[in-house]
């Protein structure tokens, strides 16, 4: 027998609505900001931004793309591009000789220092800057009760792949 569907009250269906039109279209212009003003796609910054925060600017190509949730194939192809325009390069691994290191080569760093206060302008103008002290609060909140439900949700996922 199967179970009926818990639909969504109204309350619920326009906050649903809401957040998903609010997603396309502040990823939308934040994303035409970072290419206008910078030359950067959202998947370069990310790559640029995630590799600047680790130890000495550098991954391993496999956790960079599990720390993006990109497949490693994804980013192996990204990566070919970004390397070809000099922002980041690819080196062995020392520590195992197997995988692969990305690094954040100058010339990236230095693409990334001069995107970053035209990207955080833009997050301010198109979303920090419109709402209350309350309301960012209650949306740091929001984002990280559901990014912890699907983070162990995707752990255990993952876990029980590789097992099987």
């Amino acid at each position: 027998m199967t179970e009926e569907p818990r639909w969504l009250t109204d309350r619920e269906q326009r906050a649903w609505q809401a957040y998903r039109r609010m997603s396309l279209l502040l990823d939308a212009e934040v994303s035409r900001d970072l290419a206008r003003r910078s030359g950067l796609s959202d998947p370069d910054y990310d790559v640029l931004s995630t590799l600047s925060a680790a130890p000495e600017h550098r991954r391993r190509v496999s956790e960079l793309a599990e720390r993006m949730l990109w497949s490693r194939s994804r980013l192996s192809h990204h990566l070919t591009r970004m390397q070809q325009r000099g922002l980041v390069e690819r080196e062995g691994c020392e520590r195992d000789g197997r995988g692969a290191v990305v690094a954040l080569t100058e010339e990236g760093l230095r693409t990334l220092e001069a995107a970053a206060p035209p990207h955080v302008a833009s997050v301010r103008e198109n979303f920090v800057d419109l709402l209350s002290p309350a309301q960012i609060e209650a949306f740091a909140e929001i984002g990280e009760t559901v990014a912890a439900h699907l983070t162990g949700r995707n752990t255990c996922e993952r876990s029980s792949r590789r097992a099987g």
